[in-house]
């Protein structure tokens, strides 16, 4: 059903990928060792160690503003580190040159949390236009492509309507279709499930699971939604201050009594993550006058 015509597409006509894409360690797809990134004096990450292996959906969790946006970054080379080395499919992507950061962000799928659709374009104009901009495909097969990969995420009806004219839940699945357009070997989730009503919810957690299966993808997906990110997973990271705090399977995870895995996975509204942020004692700071 939602992988239906994911596979065979592969064999179409492309341009070519440089051999250097060849991955030396197939278990893992995304190695990260010692990673430490900085804005101004604030520490995002602090020699931060991950694996993404193939095959799978690997979820990285932590409250907000610990810098789950920030690691896709980095992992696409939008950003660059400060120290420490990310390696995307036996690629170093801190020493790549840019046509070679190109030709691997080719083979990535990103699905941002606002869904991204470019306003001005149509549902199919949407989809088709990766296919437009990085292959030489005829415009018959570039229509066969979108049609196949709308019915995927169950919108080959929609193909007409413009991204105004959709549901916030529809938006993210005309996203995710783009995204799997150039079939690639990992897909980013940002966030997916912001603002999804629970039947919106329920399809995407259903296709993103079902297209990583089918086609043999991995999916590396960033959120805060303890519940619908552990059901889906294989495998989970909880980050905080810019380290992993915890790290295993759902089961694993739901099973570790540590008070930071407890708080964050029971949303314990207070714990090792405090409900205040730092202050002076309330009685010095009422009795203290400040100018304003």
């Amino acid at each position: 059903m939602a992988g239906q015509g994911l596979e065979s597409d592969r064999v179409l006509e492309r341009r070519p990928v440089s051999s250097d894409a060849v991955d030396a360690r197939p278990e893992v797809l995304v190695e990260i060792r010692g990673l430490c990134f900085r804005r101004g004096e604030r520490v995002i990450f602090e020699d931060l160690d991950l694996d993404i292996r193939r095959g799978t959906v690997t979820a990285v969790m932590g409250p907000s503003g610990t810098g789950k946006t920030t690691l896709l970054k980095l992992i696409t080379g939008q950003l660059h580190p400060d120290a420490g080395t990310i390696r995307v499919a036996g690629q170093e992507v801190t020493r790549l040159n840019t046509a070679a950061l190109f030709r691997l962000r080719q083979r990535m799928g990103m699905l941002f949390q606002s869904g991204a659709l470019l306003t001005d374009l149509s549902v199919f104009d949407n989809v088709a236009y990766p296919l437009r901009e990085h292959t030489n495909l005829s415009a018959s097969m570039v229509r066969k492509l979108v049609l196949l990969k709308l019915e995927a995420v169950g919108l080959r009806g929609a193909r007409d309507l413009m991204p105004a004219e959709l549901s916030g839940g529809m938006a993210r699945r005309v996203a995710l279709a783009r995204a799997i357009a150039l079939d690639p070997m990992m897909i980013l989730y940002d966030e997916p499930f912001t603002g999804q009503d629970p039947i919106s919810m329920g399809m995407l957690m259903a296709l993103i699971r079902q297209l990583n299966d089918a086609s043999g993808l991995t999916s590396i997906l960033v959120s805060h939604d303890v519940r619908e990110t552990a059901s889906i997973a294989d495998y989970l990271y909880v980050i905080f201050e810019g380290r992993v705090v915890a790290r295993g399977t759902p089961d694993a995870l739901a099973a570790d009594q540590s008070a930071w895995v407890r708080q964050f996975m029971d949303g314990l509204p207070d714990g090792p993550v405090h409900f205040h942020y730092p202050a002076p004692a309330l009685a010095e700071d009422l009795l203290t006058r400040r100018a304003r």
